[in-house]
């Protein structure tokens, strides 16, 4: 019999791990003090009733300067002026990130841990919006092999180069990794490098969990 080869198990951190701001509003709200349906962008969950994020799907700005006009109109409706995105995440979040975590990604974490997999996360701008110390409120985080965020490596995906970060601080062939994203256009650099993907799709997280580990286990 030949030996196993070691497989991992690829996830962006916003959308995926975490739920995205349009899944929250009704903390977000309560955190400010507002009334509910105050905040009616809902992203992917509306996409005809959200022009920004319709813009930026086509590539007509970027994700960054989407949450910047979110974060300059939320911080508009409570009379404050908030410059970092870690402040407009403390602020509709809260002090308990935790809460925000979806149960899909905890579960399919330990499979995967229990598997023998190896767990990396790819992030565009983990501590840039979450901010440095979100990550020592997440304790589940200790099973990450490895956390690549461009906050720190200016590479963003899908420039393929983020995805030669994951497989050189793995030691692992690109084609022994699956990466999970909401993005599609961050499945461009994975495609390009031959790692297998999966289109998080945030209506429907149990769904694409299962099919991140389908293809774990196939390669297996």
């Amino acid at each position: 019999m030949g030996e196993t080869v070691s497989r991992a198990l690829v996830l962006d951190f916003g959308g995926v791990i975490s739920k995205t701001l349009f899944e929250t509003h009704d903390l977000s709200e309560a955190a400010l003090g507002l009334a509910p349906g105050t905040l009616t962008w809902r992203g992917p969950f509306a996409p005809e009733s959200d022009a920004p994020w319709r813009a930026m799907q086509a590539g007509e700005m970027s994700e960054r300067d989407y949450w910047a006009l979110r974060m300059r109109d939320t911080a508009a409706l409570v009379g404050e002026v908030w410059t970092a995105f870690p402040q407009f995440v403390a602020r509709v979040r809260g002090a308990d990130p935790a809460a925000v975590i979806r149960a899909e990604a905890l579960d399919a974490i330990a499979q995967a841990k229990a598997a023998g997999h190896r767990l990396a996360i790819l992030s565009n701008e983990l501590d840039l919006f979450y901010g440095k110390d979100f990550r020592s409120k997440l304790p589940f985080l200790a099973d990450f092999d490895l956390i690549i965020d461009a906050t720190y490596t200016g590479i963003l995906k899908p420039d393929p180069r983020a995805f030669a970060l994951v497989t050189d601080g793995l030691s692992l062939p690109a084609g022994a990794c699956v990466f999970v994203d909401d993005q599609a256009k961050n499945l461009r650099g994975a495609a390009e490098v031959g790692m297998p993907h999966v289109h998080f799709d945030v209506t429907r997280p149990a769904d694409s969990y299962a099919r991140a580990l389908t293809l774990l286990a196939q390669g297996a």
